[in-house]
């Protein structure tokens, strides 16, 4: 997958400080722990003795090496349990004194056997969708800013009240964004313009995003315009892979679906992110103004059974917010 070089260069640095923070931290409490402990002072310095002892016997290799290994190892071994009992009585735990690692699989070095660590792809993936959100420009929203007082007084068609129907809709996406994970379901939001939809996904967003997860938000019809000027070669940046990037988000957030012009490249392109999503068992997140009937309507059925076999569709009912607000005063 294709990155811009500047993602490489970002992720290269975030990995260097990362190593950098745990070995400051773990020399912090090695300070700590000898002020505290004097004797643990003592079996560090004679570990470093053992440890360059060590050294100057595999480079020596000699008759005795097999010998004088297995004592070394042992005096070594000896001074780590003493170490280890030494702050268990001070209350302390036997790793205290251990690397504290942000991935211990490459121990912050972005590597693992020569090959990038997942950890490294995780973080260009990352740098890659914050770069495609700061171009999103969508507004920040949370669900403690969601009022259903706009909903009140209101039925639909059917004579189904509307702030009913719009606190479930709430409670059930405060609940998914409160046990957010990789393996959450996809969602549809269906119903008109002005109802919600994008306050209370970019609500989900924040939330995952500060668990850590990788969000990747923005309009459907900008990200197929984006994908397809690197198809065909009219973008600035040739080295970024946008399609890939959508795909390799912990939640992706395609807002206005059938907004978007009809055109194949747009039809291949929108079942190519959705399919790989779901083969990859991650969640994604689509907002429409198109009711049911003309999302079959205009949609192919590999799109349709997908969305409709697979997302969890929430139904948003009301009076287009905005006009109210305008009616109130408020804008």
């Amino acid at each position: 997958m294709a990155y811009d070089k500047r993602f490489y260069e970002q992720a290269e640095n975030e990995i260097k400080q990362r190593r950098l923070r745990s070995e400051s931290a773990l020399n912090a409490r090695i300070r700590e722990t000898e002020k505290l402990i004097p004797e643990i002072a003592e079996i560090n310095s004679q570990l470093s003795s053992v440890s360059i002892e060590l050294t100057k016997l595999i480079l020596r290799r000699d008759k005795d090496f097999k010998k004088n290994f297995d004592k070394i190892r042992e005096q070594n071994l000896q001074g780590q349990d003493m170490i280890k009992a030494l702050l268990k009585s001070k209350g302390l735990p036997e790793n205290y004194l251990e690397p504290s690692y942000y991935c211990n699989v490459c121990r912050d070095t972005g590597y693992v056997n020569g090959e990038r660590c997942q950890c490294f792809k995780k973080l260009l993936n990352k740098l890659a969708v914050d770069s495609l959100n700061e171009k999103a420009n969508m507004p920040e929203c949370d669900f403690e800013h969601f009022s259903l007082s706009y909903y009140d007084g209101k039925t639909d068609a059917g004579g189904m009240d509307c702030r009913r129907k719009m606190e479930e809709n709430l409670n059930f996406c405060m609940e998914y964004a409160g046990s957010f994970s990789e393996n959450s379901p996809s969602l549809l939001f269906i119903g008109k313009t002005g109802l919600g939809k994008t306050h209370l996904s970019l609500s989900i967003a924040k939330k995952a995003a500060e668990q850590g997860y990788t969000v990747a938000y923005g309009s459907l019809l900008n990200y197929l315009h984006i994908i397809e000027k690197e198809h065909f070669g009219r973008a600035e940046d040739h080295e970024t892979d946008t399609m890939q990037t959508l795909i390799g988000a912990d939640l992706l957030i395609l807002d206005d679906l059938g907004s978007e012009f009809r055109t194949s490249f747009y039809e291949s392109a929108l079942y190519n992110i959705i399919n790989s999503r779901i083969n990859s068992g991650v969640p994604t997140i689509i907002s429409t103004n198109l009711s049911a009937d003309e999302l079959q309507k205009n949609y192919n059925d590999r799109i349709i059974s997908r969305i409709f076999g697979v997302f969890t569709a929430l139904m948003f009912v009301g009076e287009d917010i905005r006009t109210i607000k305008r009616l109130r005063g408020e804008i």
